[in-house]
């Protein structure tokens, strides 16, 4: 019998497993596979998993210099090491984090990109295979600009949360972008007091705007909803890209058998209600004017920023910790 999660497949939507939890995303069968700090640290925290930590650190003592040195090589090769993994699971890609301190850093985000795709080719994955997730600030944007266009390095611009980002990340070309859906809904619910379902959703709205937009210029970025709340959110974007969906939400698609009709259709898309184009890949201050002016995006990409960071540091104390004790 055909379950709510085939018929979503059937939309068109590439589903994509939002874990770092192996059996999870087995049991799913996901095209490709989104990782974070968050996600990698769950995981780390289980007995099996203690081999990728064991190659972590053995790499992170034989890169040698200082503690701190080899703190941030572990780190790097716990991403990767995860990734291997999922790879050998998926067919399709897997997106490794880029350290969310350097979102304000061009070119630190540049050279940790880089980093990870090397040590992605030291154990045998091709970059084709990789996405390298970087937060959509005015930097991230130039830095995948630039991956993409130098060096062939595909990026998932991340904790996009504005138009204004979204159309800058088109405008740079890179591959793909994640739309937090249900941090978009938190806030908005938050700040209203509403309770918002299915089309009224404002995570939900605010996708549909960048797919339209995209569709009826030309965009090829793939647009993939994402950090969604219930599968009501999930369902009012079938059609989508591609859909980052935790295991709660795939179980529960999984677990139902009701429909998931088509809403979101490229060609429809291009013939909707016209979207007037802008511009902001080149011009800094009218980018940054734009995140300003929307206080929702202003406020969750800097405080996704900030959570993230947090959880990348708490994940190297643990390693710190085992290093110290190695």
């Amino acid at each position: 019998m055909s379950t709510s999660l085939d018929y979503l497949k059937q939309t068109g939507t590439v589903v994509v497993s939002d874990s770092g939890d192996f059996e999870s995303i087995d049991a799913y069968k996901p095209q490709d596979a989104t990782t974070n700090p968050s996600l990698i640290l769950a995981a780390a925290n289980k007995p099996g998993y203690a081999r990728l930590i064991d190659a972590a650190i053995k790499h992170g003592k034989d890169k040698g210099g200082s503690l701190e040195d080899q703190v941030n090589a572990a780190t790097d090769r716990l991403l990767v090491e995860f990734g291997k993994e999922i790879l050998a699971i998926i067919p399709g890609r897997v997106s490794t984090e880029v350290d969310a301190r350097l979102s304000f850093d061009k070119e630190g985000t540049k050279a940790k990109a880089k980093e990870l795709i090397a040590l992605y080719e030291s154990v045998g994955i091709k970059k084709e295979r990789i996405l390298i997730k970087i937060a959509s600030t005015w930097e991230g944007i130039q830095a995948a600009r630039e991956l993409e266009r130098d060096d062939g390095i595909h990026c998932n611009l991340t904790l996009l949360f504005g138009f204004a980002q979204a159309v800058a990340c088109a405008e740079a070309g890179v591959t793909l972008i994640s739309p937090f859906v249900g941090r978009i809904l938190d806030w908005y619910k938050k700040k209203t007091g509403k309770t918002y379902e299915g089309d009224e959703d404002p995570g939900v709205q605010s996708v549909k705007r960048i797919f339209n937009y995209y569709k009826q210029h030309g965009y090829n970025t793939i647009v993939m909803g994402a950090s969604f709340r219930n599968i009501g959110e999930i369902k009012a974007l079938a059609g989508v890209d591609f859909l980052t969906i935790a295991p709660a939400l795939l179980e529960e698609l999984k677990k139902s058998g009701d429909q998931v009709p088509k809403k979101l259709d490229s060609s429809a898309a291009a013939q909707a209600d016209p979207i007037a184009k802008v511009t902001y890949i080149d011009n800094e201050p009218e980018f940054r004017w734009a995140l300003l002016q929307d206080e929702m995006a202003w406020d969750k990409l800097h405080e996704g920023i900030k959570k993230f960071a947090e959880d990348g540091q708490t994940l190297k104390d643990l390693l710190k910790k085992k290093l110290s004790s190695a």
